[in-house]
């Protein structure tokens, strides 16, 4: 929605890494203490910090929302919602990049809108798909890799003038947002307002590098729910074929399941005749009139599917029916794009699965998941067409009935995100019990891929190399080759029998005879290798194969523990800013502005002294001024105490709860004893849970007595705080509560609140005394 000639390239991008923006205090910012808001402009850093909170506060309900299991698709409108909320803007869209490609200095490809907000909700909606285009602001933030201003008449005069005019919008600004180091998507905000407010890039651009760890993890969680959805289906119609249900019913199955995980409107399965015709032999959702099961398919452009399957046996893909000369019969059913995946049966081509989209591109993901049917659809038509060879049909169906009921326990472990090392051991037994194996495990690569480290293993010899142990690697290791090709590996006994050596001696010994490993990627890098071994001979030729499936899925694990130690690093980095931040707060509000007064009042008070005894009334003047003097600089002191207390500082935990009990609104019972000087960290989180627990018992509870116990045990800090008040607190309507709670986490602890109606609050804080 912009011209590219009037954006301000920007130095920063939106990325899963990198995030150190300072975190907002339990109350909102403000340290635990309500700032009354007052004319003018705001005293130096306090409207930084007022910002600072306004952005975490949007990213928690972001990331909260996320926690929640919201779908992508709420969890993409939450962002633009949040972003157009914290920059002001009347209309915000977020939009996922599909096809993009640089060559030439020239950026193509689409964007697809996945979340809208505000005015531009009905132009813009949900699924609207636009090519990139030169006078874009999206393809000049794309050009430069930060935001792309735009303002004025060039707005009005770019590709989208008509509405940009009938909006009145007059300023617009793009952003590209990064994930897993790839460009995702961007966001594209704007207003009726002149211009943006200076600095709304810096806000932008600290927003969207948060909500892009959101993003990620949304789209890993879709992963997860595709994935699971996918060898639903698949075992659906495994059943199918294992129960010999006739080769009708599993074409029909088949067609049905592979446009409901495709993401298209329609679907066909075509059988090649040896004349070089073709049959329909099942659909979905088509409503073209001339067409029925089991009658011939005519009609096809020579450039469509059907024809460029038939003519290379391989899958095909339709970007856009009205490039595709003939392609009027799709048009005419709404079709825009589809994709066409090969079915062979005995190595020679049998048929087609076709899905198609009205709504655009379909993903690129699409042939590669459409093959998961056509395979079992290839061995329904193998054993119709052979039943001499029904036995051994079974034997492989079910095999892939137990490879597929191991992946969907394994992506069920993944989805609910236990520790890694009961993963990568669940996945080693079930490897175990795939191939047959005498031995299984899971190794992550050291850098130079000299060596690797178990972390998961089951078998016999499990014991001898316990999780944990690094392992150096020969040459003739399969887990070797596979660090040298990136690929799946098989080296059966013959490659170390004559060799010296211990680790030779080794398989020898245990009388290993094959070992196969297959790697497992990690946004684009090889991070570990899953490997099995047997004592019984040679695996399958398919073995490799058959791990490859579960690797997918470590990979997913293994990265969504990645990304969630990034948040939980950036979490605690937010902390310590904001603490750090309300330091420097304090002290500059101590050493300068307090000092400064206190000068003046000296001063004052010497010109008092200094008053001629015939000017009573100006002595009297003077007096009065020196007493206000005094009143504001203990109402300074006040202030600097609720921003960041000194005495937390220099006396540590204990004394510092001291003196916020006999400054409570409200009787305080106080058990500290035997406290000792903790980490930083810790005093300042749990000196803002009894802060925000008097406040609120003072000022909503209308409790009569707070009860605060402290003690340290068990290589921890416990903290309680009980009031004897209305109850009925809820942290989801409370900032401050949220903000405490994020505290605790960041620090790899936890708070919970216990408030029935009518029985007070229970508030129990447990904080590590071992930090990371």
């Amino acid at each position: 929605m912009s011209d590219e000639s009037l954006y301000q390239p920007a130095g920063r991008r939106a990325t899963v890494s990198g995030m150190n923006a300072p975190e907002a205090g339990a109350d909102g910012g403000h340290g635990g203490r309500a700032v009354d808001a007052t004319p003018g402009p705001d005293p130096p850093g306090q409207a930084r910090l007022r910002q600072l909170a306004e952005e975490q506060a949007a990213l928690r309900r972001v990331a909260t929302l996320v926690a929640g299991g919201g779908r992508p698709g709420e969890v993409f409108g939450a962002v633009a919602d949040e972003l157009g909320r914290l920059i002001g803007a009347e209309a915000t869209f977020v939009s996922r990049f599909d096809q993009l490609s640089g060559e030439h200095g020239e950026i193509e490809g689409y964007a697809t809108v996945v979340g809208s907000y505000g005015r531009v909700s009905d132009q813009a909606p949900v699924g609207f798909r636009r090519k990139l285009q030169p006078g874009m602001a999206i393809t000049a933030a794309l050009r430069t890799g930060g935001p792309a201003r735009i303002t004025g008449d060039m707005l009005a005069s770019g590709p989208f003038s008509d509405v940009v005019r009938g909006l009145g919008l007059r300023a617009a600004m793009a952003m590209p947002i990064m994930v897993e180091g790839h460009y995702w998507g961007v966001t594209v905000a704007a207003t009726s307002r002149e211009d943006f407010t200076a600095g709304t890039e810096s806000r932008m651009t600290d927003f969207m590098e948060l909500a892009a760890m959101a993003i990620a993890n949304a789209r890993a969680e879709q992963e997860l729910r595709e994935l699971a959805g996918t060898q639903a289906a698949l075992r659906r119609l495994a059943m199918l074929v294992a129960q010999g249900a006739p080769p009708e019913a599993v074409f029909a199955a088949a067609t049905r399941e592979a446009l409901r995980h495709s993401g298209g409107v329609i679907a066909r399965m075509i059988r090649y005749e040896p004349d070089g015709t073709a049959t329909l032999v099942a659909r979905e959702g088509t409503t073209y009139p001339d067409e029925r099961v089991g009658g011939p398919f005519a009609g096809y452009p020579p450039t469509g599917l059907t024809a460029t399957v038939l003519r290379t046996g391989g899958a095909a893909r339709v970007d856009d029916y009205r490039e595709v000369p003939g392609g009027e019969r799709f048009l005419h059913e709404g079709l825009r794009s589809a994709v066409g995946t090969p079915i062979h049966v005995d190595g020679r081509l049998w048929g087609m699965i076709a899905v198609g989209s009205r709504q655009g591109t379909l993903p690129p993901d699409t042939e590669q998941r459409m093959t998961q049917f056509t395979d079992l659809v290839a061995t329904a038509v193998a054993n119709a067409q052979n039943r001499g060879a029904l036995e051994a049909s079974r034997d492989e169906l079910t095999r892939l009935l137990a490879g597929q009921a191991a992946l969907r326990r394994v992506a069920t472990l993944v989805a609910r995100g236990i520790d890694p090392v009961e993963i990568f051991s669940a996945v080693a037994g079930e490897f175990g019990r795939l191939l047959d194996a005498d031995n299984a495990g899971i190794s992550r690569f050291d850098p130079d891929g000299s060596s690797v480290v178990i972390v998961g293993s089951v078998g016999e010899d499990a014991a001898t190399v316990p999780i944990g142990t690094r392992v150096e690697i020969p040459d003739y290791f399969a887990v070797a080759v596979v660090w040298r090709t990136g690929r799946s590996a098989q080296v059966d006994e013959d490659q170390w029998e004559r060799v010296p050596g211990p680790a030779a001696d080794r398989l020898r010994k245990l009388g290993i005879r094959s070992m196969v490993a297959s790697p497992i990627i990690v946004e684009s890098r090889l991070w570990g290798v899953v490997n099995v071994s047997s004592r019984r001979g040679p695996f399958p030729a398919d073995a490799a194969d058959r791990l490859a499936d579960f690797t997918e899925l470590l990979a997913t694990a293994v990265g969504n523990t990645e990304s969630r130690a990034e948040l939980a690093a950036s979490r605690a980095r937010i902390v310590a800013a904001a603490d750090e931040t309300r330091r420097r707060i304090e002290r500059d509000l101590h050493d300068g502005t307090q000092q400064r007064l206190v000068s003046l009042g000296l001063q004052l008070r010497l010109v008092q002294g200094m008053v001629p005894a015939e000017l009573r009334e100006l002595e009297t003047e003077i007096v009065q001024v020196a007493d206000e003097l005094t009143g504001v600089v203990e109402d300074l002191r006040e202030i600097a105490r609720g921003i960041h207390p000194a005495i937390l500082s220099e006396g540590g935990l204990g004394p510092a709860l001291r003196t916020l009990a006999r400054r409570a609104g409200v009787a305080v019972e106080l058990e500290v004893a035997g406290i000792t000087r903790l980490p930083e960290p810790v005093e300042v989180a749990a000196y803002y849970v009894v802060s925000e627990a008097l406040t609120n018992a003072t000022k909503h509870a209308d409790a009569s007595v707070v009860r605060v116990a402290v003690e340290e045990r068990d290589g921890g800090l416990h903290l309680s705080v009980r009031d004897d008040g209305a109850g009925g607190a809820d942290p989801a309507r409370g900032s401050g509560l949220i903000g405490l709670r994020d505290r605790a986490e960041a620090l790899g602890g936890s708070l919970e609140i216990s408030s029935p109606p009518g029985e007070g609050t229970l508030m129990s804080v447990q904080l590590p005394l071992q930090l990371h």
